[in-house]
């Protein structure tokens, strides 16, 4: 007899890393160009308060780690004015692309912003976290240094 299962799952953690390509006005980013590093794949929005709190802390913690860690961002704004103005307004120092059709946000079943990935060098996504995270808190810090 087989009975329900209701314990938690989180979707993906385990599995291959869903390659996706982007291109906007700035660039085209391919999530296989990174395969070898670990990324922290960032989903978010201009708009969305809870990515304005965390941004800041994405920025720091990529200069903190520097090239132990690839940072990427991407934007599921509808307007490609506020995706810049966003970057400019808070120096967002790591490589982000564009999705207005949210391609790659539809990829990774994402229900909100911000979330965020963290894919191990084999390409193996190995957490999520859904909602803001201070990426320089000391917990946060050294998970990332163990991978």
């Amino acid at each position: 007899m087989i009975g329900c299962d209701d314990t938690p799952k989180v979707r993906m953690i385990g599995a291959p890393a869903p390659d996706f390509t982007l291109q906007n006005s700035d660039r085209t980013v391919s999530l296989h160009d990174f395969r070898g590093k670990l990324v922290i794949l960032n989903f978010w929005t201009s708009w969305c308060a809870p990515c304005i709190e965390e941004m800041p802390s994405l920025v720091r913690m990529q200069q903190q780690m520097g090239a132990k860690v690839t940072v990427l961002g991407v934007s599921t704004d509808d307007d490609e004015r506020n995706y810049h103005k966003f970057l400019r307004d808070y120096g967002v120092n790591f490589p982000t692309v564009w999705d207005p059709k949210k391609k790659s946000s539809d990829l990774y079943g994402t229900t909100g912003q911000p979330e965020t990935f963290i894919i191990d060098s084999s390409g193996t996504i190995r957490r999520k976290f859904i909602g803001p995270v201070d990426w320089t808190s000391r917990d946060i810090v050294e998970y990332l240094s163990k991978l």
